[in-house]
């Protein structure tokens, strides 16, 4: 049970919620994301587009995948034609577009996971909320859900999440919060492991009108040094730098993406 919460979400953010076992984690994002109401207080402010992936998917539901994710994604307004196409690219991405037509009934725990996080994503929500939803996902899997977070965030969406992993996430959170008791409380992030930013890095060299400062946060807490003829080098992991060059590009006053590079692990930031 929880008490005294007095919580704003910022926009363009990604907020990580702690605690321990039995706290009210999976309570508090139930709330965040309209499924429950309080049973004393009130939510105020409009509400988003919403989506919510639960610690446990509902699998055994009289559909199959694609049909599922069809009448989600015309649940959340998209035509039909709309939906299924988004149903099928996401499906792909997350390696589960041969199960489209399997019933739910059927499919891997892992793969029900798969679709549970696609029906999550289709309709680009202002509020994602991920109940533990990297579990039972693949390494690939969970990869590309780390992409598309990113992506979510430098779109300026705001996205909640809890996971059992300490460092899921590390380094791009902007809020950390606890569940302490019945009380939710700040917490400072957890630190960046040993390794984390080890594998292909992307460098990006850009500039922006005089004057303009970088917009903030950005995905994936890029190393910022200075290049030549004031421009300014951003080196992140290859996971986040589409999202980050979204986020420049779409920034207001945009930034000119001057150069991109690989990065391979091992090498430092010098050009």
């Amino acid at each position: 049970m929880l008490r005294g919460v007095d919580l704003g979400l910022p926009p363009r953010s990604l907020v990580r919620v702690e605690g321990a076992n039995g706290t009210g984690k999976s309570t508090l994002l139930r709330l965040l994301a309209g499924i429950d109401a309080p049973t004393e207080g009130r939510i105020t402010g409009g509400r988003p587009r919403t989506a919510y992936v639960p610690e446990r998917f509902p699998a055994a539901l009289p559909f199959t995948a694609a049909g599922y994710l069809v009448h989600l994604g015309r649940i959340h307004g998209l035509r039909r034609a709309e939906a299924a196409g988004r149903a099928q690219e996401w499906l792909t991405r997350f390696g589960a577009a041969e199960h489209a037509r399997t019933p739910l009934a059927e499919l891997s725990k892992g793969t029900s996971q798969k679709v549970a996080v696609t029906q999550a994503l289709l309709a680009e929500p202002e509020l994602l909320v991920l109940d533990e939803a990297w579990t039972g996902l693949d390494t690939a899997a969970r990869g590309e859900l780390d992409r598309a977070v990113a992506a979510r965030v430098a779109a300026g969406s705001t996205v909640v999440y809890v996971d059992h992993d300490p460092h899921r996430l590390a380094g791009a959170v902007a809020v950390t919060l606890r569940v302490e008791g019945t009380r939710l409380v700040a917490a400072p992030p957890a630190p960046v492991p040993a390794g984390a930013t080890a594998g292909p890095r992307v460098r990006i060299e850009v500039t922006g009108p005089p004057g303009a400062t970088l917009p903030a946060p950005l995905p994936g807490a890029p190393v910022r040094t200075a290049a030549a003829d004031g421009a300014i080098r951003l080196t992140v992991a290859s996971a986040h730098s589409d999202a980050l060059v979204g986020a420049l590009l779409t920034a207001r006053p945009s930034w000119h993406i001057r150069s991109l590079s690989t990065v391979p692990d091992g090498h430092d930031e010098a050009p």
